[in-house]
């Protein structure tokens, strides 16, 4: 997950961005527009101790703070929020404690903020949990499954395994390895392993006090995803109201059409900017209209270096292409949306960062106007982007009578990303899963708001 903050700035063209290696953000990036996201959580059959074919619910239940809205946690229920990022409240230790955690797909380890300080008022307590028990060094735990970790373990002055995470806004959190005992689905599961984290820096101290930590859900074996033993989960996210599902298990409903999958990119060999554990997919083209960019193969395929791999990352907001090809987007779509949007013309300014096509819209209008539709071209697969989800207004910003709209893909090359990466804007209204036994990610167009309320989901 890359932190992207959600604020509008200008950049001085002059100014180089700085270089990073594609590792993922630490928390949410914003506090406007909140969404409040129910997910209902259903487990099938992830591990032998449930009965075949049982359905588990359990309610979680989210913290209203400020202008959050609120949610009662009832049986069956499950409170998922949405804020740019995805969260989501379990219960952890003995006796348990309520955490919030981010939902990230491009991440690996879990943590939890374990120590208060005035950046971070929610967090995990060991002290009070009979349950905690710290990693040591010399464990095989900490010596080969952090393996795939961005930076190595290493032992703290008390033997113990100590982690620490950088992302790619230079926010850091660093910490001890350790285990616990966690709450999901039925009986307590001991042995869950974690980050408790005690020190760190946040680009955004404000959002991050928000959550407890982060719940990583990539491929890597310290997953929440791998420890959990689920062979595949997914989600669906609503564009038009503040339902949605998360699955952990088969999604056999026959309302839902069939997925259509494309296989994850697997390369064995170590490349210095190739993500292995992350959900990598091959992406073929871009379609604007009936139009496909005339774009060749080669710039979609990861070079020796690992640069250029696709990923579905959840824990991102927008999508990112690297320059050539958004550049070629950029120019399709200013090119199909002459005589229907104005555009915002100053050259400085840069939305996110990386989204320096804006448009000015009347505030007054009934809806945007009709666009073209963008297609994400997968081996196997495609993903649809349209209407709302082109264009993003800008909060906060206005000129006159008018609101200033950006549009929703941006170029990693001004973040220093060498990747593609697809975010969870762009996956609304699409049921995604993630089936790690046959290594593939499938998708299938459908109203997440019914979805959910087929589900039981009342919202």
């Amino acid at each position: 997950m890359f932190r992207l903050p959600l604020i509008a700035f200008y950049l001085n063209p002059l100014r180089t961005p700085p270089s990073f290696k594609p590792q993922k953000t630490l928390m949410a990036s914003t506090n406007i527009f909140l969404l409040q996201l129910s997910i209902f959580l259903l487990i099938f059959l992830p591990k032998p101790c449930f009965p075949k074919n049982q359905t588990l619910f359990f309610p979680l239940k989210t913290q209203a703070l400020a202008h959050y809205y609120n949610y009662r946690a009832t049986a069956n229920k499950l409170s998922f929020h949405h804020n740019v990022s995805l969260t989501v409240s379990l219960k952890l230790g003995s006796p348990p404690q309520d955490v919030t955690m981010v939902l990230d797909t491009g991440s690996e380890l879990s943590w939890l903020h374990c120590k208060k300080t005035v950046s971070f008022n929610s967090i995990f307590n060991p002290l009070l949990s009979s349950s905690y028990s710290p990693v040591p060094c010399n464990s095989p735990t900490c010596k080969i499954k952090t393996q795939d970790l961005p930076v190595p373990a290493s032992c703290d002055p008390k033997g113990l395994c100590r982690v620490t995470l950088t992302y790619a806004d230079l926010t850091s959190t660093e910490g001890n390895l350790a285990t616990e005992t966690i709450l999901i689905g039925g009986p307590a599961r001991p042995g869950f392993v974690f980050g408790c984290m005690d020190s760190g820096s946040s680009s955004n101290s404000q959002e991050d006090a928000r959550t407890t930590g982060l719940m990583g859900m990539n491929r890597g074996s310290l997953s929440f995803i791998t420890q959990m033993g689920f062979p595949k989960f997914s989600y669906c996210i609503s564009g038009v109201d503040s339902s949605g599902v998360l699955l952990f298990g088969d999604a056999s409903f026959a309302w839902l059409k069939p997925l259509s999958y494309t296989p994850l990119v697997r390369i064995s060999k170590p490349l210095p900017y190739f993500d292995r554990v992350a959900y990598s997919v091959q992406l073929e083209g871009i379609k604007v209209g009936s139009k496909v960019l005339n774009l060749p193969k080669s710039v979609f395929i990861p070079d020796h270096t690992g640069a250029g791999q696709t990923m579905v990352d959840s824990g991102t907001q927008f999508t990112f292409l690297l320059g050539e090809v958004y550049s070629a987007l950029k120019n399709e779509f200013i090119q199909q949306t002459k005589g229907i949007l104005r555009a915002f013309d100053d050259p400085n300014f840069v939305f996110q960062g990386a989204m320096d096509l804006c448009y000015l819209i009347e505030s007054t209008g009934p809806s945007l106007p009709r666009l073209p539709i963008v297609s994400l071209m997968f081996s196997g697969a495609e993903m649809s982007v349209s209407g709302e989800r082109l264009l993003y207004r800008v909060p906060g910003l206005s000129r006159g009578r008018d609101s200033v709209y950006c549009f929703t893909f941006g170029n990693s090359d001004l973040l220093g990303i060498e990747a593609f990466v697809i975010g969870h804007h762009h996956q609304q209204n699409l049921w995604v899963e993630f089936d790690l036994i046959n290594s593939r990610v499938g998708f299938a167009e459908v109203r997440c708001d019914i979805a959910s309320k087929r589900l039981g989901i009342i919202v």
